[in-house]
């Protein structure tokens, strides 16, 4: 813990060890102080004077300084901490206990100075000199600050402030006297290169900043609020633990220190700054006496609720049981303890063991509002006190915290003399040492005290870092009390050392966390975009882009999902895209479908309907062969449409584009040829021509033949080079997958669609040729018309083809083939099987033949 951080001019310590004017004689050396020593304020003597100094008061008197005579000495003033003194007892209860032992220092008597500092560094300073030279007024040669090993304690316990310490330090240091703190814990200290011979029983405040913020961020807390105190122990303590906290992500927004001794404009300013700040958490590193004068300013005006998090000066000190506005406070603390015998030896006092010290005296005096005899003022103290009924921090042993500290760095220190002068069976008390031998012994003791804790010191001197999670909770009866509600062990495995062991009680008594952030945390689905000019933890949520998802709180980028996955409407997951082809179950799959079985029906039926009157005029005029093969391809047509239809796969894709070539192209080569027969049957009519031997069945048979084959090695040669094959396409749409059949070679497809092409125009424009030749039913006229339509589908086709999205690709030119063929069959079968049917009398040969057509039957 820490009092004060006031430089110290180096003049001031000077002047204490000065040369008197006529200090040299021919035949002795000798220097005398200007000033009267310290002295002790608790005192036994011993084979072996073991140091002690401790805060017992937190003010002192030092007068004005005229720079004209010696500065006044500073004196203690204020009250005294009744805690502090405890400290300074449980010291001397300690030596005590340590002398009745006869395994440790057998025969062997430690006595004890022991010291008030009065949070002063310059009265530590003088006590530290007082401890290297004694308390003699006049040096010579065989007392001087000047000899190695004149040191006339061994080791020192104390100060019970980190700045205190660290001035005795590098005033002991050099002489090589042990300093063994018992609540010094600045992490500055931890540096042997200026601190070589100090130890402690406490950890580093760097332990307790770590374990602070790990604490902040477990419970979400991103956005707190600073204060220090303005000494060694809050402004190193406060730099370990801003550094710790921005390593866990955590932001501050102010940071502010103050010491009690500053002005009241100082105080006021920071209050100003807790009530108008946002945050709602307060990390504290501030010593004891500078945190009730805090507190005492915000309860002036009514402050916002706040979370305050303590560090261990403040967070068990008894007297913040008495500030309501506490409750609920978190802080770590040293571990509670149980020391035998203590409580006894603290009320152990009689008004004459009172009366032979000053410490004990004011105690006795300010305990019970009563004078002792032989001094004025107040109400004589008349035997009939009970220290036993008093309630005070001096009489308070449950929470023995930092008591154990001392406990411990007195028993380290009678270790180390023990290692010193004692051996297997005996101890030497004559025997002369140099302190630098009892700092050596100390790195090296390793003992369990009578309480039952194991101890020894790290190479920094240190003990390991071990901390109870304190939480300032109502009691029953309204009181507020120390709660343990955690823990932490350096010792333990990194991510293990914090845990939790209870509920705790929060501000304002909720049960709920508090909410401390700059900004709200960004949910899953978006991403944190820091605010310009403004710490991290300020921030802007921005939804994430379309195909991003975040799938965690508080972001930082949103990820791209795979190409075949597409984030749900919550952004915050992939989820496969949906593969979309034309399926069976597809209403539209279904409706072509049954046109397309419609279409197959048909022509089964009109073949039916032909073969029945096979030998009539209007089948034989016709050229039956090729009707019945025309009927075949068209069957065929309305059937391939179906391999289309459900999951491309790398057959289904070869298979839908090749039938659907050579069936459309026998199917127009039938009729190509049927025109070519009508063409070439008027001619027969006219005198002298033998043209229809040229065109008999055979060679029918072979136009078609030929027509089809050129097809069919077409298709040949792309499915041997470039085949269709199953595509997903995650091009066209970013939400789903287009499952389709790529064309492999483009070349190819267009090959078999041109050539189909080019064969219906053939047709058509023979067609549109003899469709005025003179007859009574002249089939040019139909075959022409069912050629227009067939074109203008396909020609329609090619754009829709191109534009339509997904299935509907598909759809198009299943629509194309249906459309097609519907025509071609309605065109060229539908007046036949009329006048078949419904006008037998119109089916003559006779009536067909009209003017010289009869070679065509």
């Amino acid at each position: 813990m820490q009092i004060t951080s006031s430089l110290v001019p180096f003049v001031s310590v000077l002047w204490m060890t000065v040369f008197s004017p006529a200090g040299y004689k021919a035949n002795q050396v000798s220097c005398r102080l200007w000033a009267e020593s310290h002295m002790p304020g608790l005192s036994m003597n011993g084979d072996f004077i073991i140091g002690g100094i401790f805060t017992i008061h937190y003010y002192t008197n030092s007068g004005e300084n005229t720079y004209t005579t010696l500065p006044p000495q500073p004196q203690c003033s204020g009250s005294m901490d009744f805690r502090q003194l405890r400290f300074a007892r449980a010291m001397e209860f300690t030596i005590r206990e340590i002398n009745n032992r006869t395994d440790l220092l057998p025969d062997i008597t430690l006595g004890y100075q022991i010291y008030d500092s009065c949070s002063d560094v310059q009265m530590a300073i003088k006590v530290a000199l007082q401890f290297e030279n004694g308390l003699d007024t006049v040096l010579n040669e065989t007392r001087s600050c000047l000899k190695s090993g004149a040191a006339t304690v061994p080791a020192v316990v104390g100060d019970s402030t980190s700045s205190a310490s660290v001035s005795m330090a590098r005033m002991l240091g050099p002489f090589g006297i042990p300093q063994v703190s018992h609540s010094a814990t600045c992490a500055c200290l931890s540096n042997k290169r200026p601190f070589p011979a100090f130890f402690r029983t406490v950890p580093s405040d760097e332990h307790q900043a770590a374990a602070l913020a790990k604490m902040v961020k477990s419970y979400g807390w991103t956005w707190i609020g600073a204060v220090r105190s303005d000494t060694d122990y809050g402004n190193y303590g406060m730099t370990s633990f801003i550094k710790a906290a921005q390593e866990e992500g955590i932001c501050v927004e102010y940071s502010e220190a103050y010491i009690r001794t500053q002005p009241h404009r100082k105080l006021e300013r920071l209050a100003n700054i807790i009530r108008k700040s946002t945050a709602r958490v307060i990390v504290a590193f501030v010593h004891a006496g500078d945190m009730k004068f805090i507190i005492d300013e915000l309860a002036r005006q009514s402050p916002p609720p706040i979370q305050w998090i303590a560090s261990e000066s403040w967070i068990i000190h008894p007297d913040f049981l008495r500030f309501n506005t506490c409750a609920g406070a978190l802080g770590f603390g040293f571990p509670r303890s149980v020391i035998p015998g203590l409580r006894e030896f603290l009320l152990d006092l009689s008004p004459a063991q009172v009366s032979e010290s000053p410490l004990l005296t004011e105690f006795w005096e300010s305990s019970f509002s009563c004078s002792l005899k032989g001094r004025t003022g107040g109400r004589e103290c008349d035997g009939s006190e009970d220290i036993r009924a008093l309630q005070n921090p001096y009489t308070d042993t449950s929470q023995l915290r930092i008591t154990n500290m001392v406990y411990k760095a007195t028993y380290a220190i009678a270790h180390a003399i023990h290692g010193v002068i004692c051996n297997d069976t005996k101890c030497d008390k004559t025997i002369t040492f140099a302190p630098w031998q009892i700092h050596n012994q100390l790195k090296r003791v390793n003992f369990t005290t009578k309480n039952g804790y194991q101890f020894n010191f790290d190479s920094s001197g240190e003990p390991e870092a071990v901390y109870e999670l304190i939480n300032l909770q109502f009691k029953k009866d309204g009181a507020l009390d120390f709660v343990t509600v955690g823990y932490y062990d350096s010792s333990k495995p990194k991510g293990q050392e914090f845990r939790m062991s209870s509920a705790v009680s929060w501000v304002g008594g909720q049960t709920e966390v508090p909410v401390s952030v700059c900004s709200e945390s960004c949910p899953p689905g978006s991403r944190k975009a820091v605010q310009k000019g403004r710490p991290v933890c300020c921030y802007d949520c921005i939804q994430c882009a379309e195909g991003d998802i975040s799938n965690m709180t508080d972001s930082l980028d949103c990820l791209r999902c795979p190409p075949e996955f597409w984030p749900n409407t919550m952004q915050d997951s992939c989820l496969p895209k949906p593969v979309e082809f034309l399926s069976w179950d597809d209403t539209l799959a279904i409706i072509l479908t049954v046109f397309s079985i419609t279409g197959a029906f048909m022509s089964v039926c009109v073949t039916a309907v032909f073969y029945k009157h096979r030998t009539s005029p209007i089948v034989r005029a016709n050229n039956s062969e090729l009707s019945f093969l025309l009927l075949f391809s068209l069957t065929l047509c309305f059937l391939c449409s179906l391999t289309f239809i459900g999951r491309p796969s790398e057959w289904s894709c070869m298979l839908r584009h090749t039938v659907f070539g050579i069936t459309f192209v026998l199917c127009i080569s039938c009729v190509l040829g049927k025109t070519i027969v009508v063409l070439m049957a008027f001619r027969a009519t006219l005198p002298g021509s033998n043209v229809m031997k040229w065109f008999g069945p055979p060679q029918q048979r072979l136009i078609v033949l030929s027509f089809t084959l050129i097809q069919a090695i077409i298709c040949v040669v792309w499915l041997k080079l470039s085949p269709p094959f199953p595509l997903k396409n995650l091009k066209h749409y970013k939400e789903k997958i287009i499952l389709e059949c790529d064309l492999g070679s483009a070349i190819g497809f267009w090959a078999v669609l041109g050539y189909i092409g080019l064969l219906a125009f053939l047709c058509f424009i023979l067609a549109f040729l003899a469709r005025k030749l003179p007859d009574n039913f002249n089939e040019a006229k139909f075959i022409t018309f069912s050629m227009l339509i067939f074109c203008a589908v396909w020609i329609t086709f090619i754009p829709a083809y191109v534009s339509s999205p997904g299935k509907f690709t598909v759809a198009v030119e299943i629509f194309a083939i249906l459309a097609s063929s519907f025509g071609l069959i309605i065109c060229i079968f539908a007046p036949k099987c009329f006048i078949i049917v419904f006008s037998p009398e119109q089916n003559t040969k006779k009536h067909l033949m009209g003017q010289g057509l009869s070679s065509a039957f």
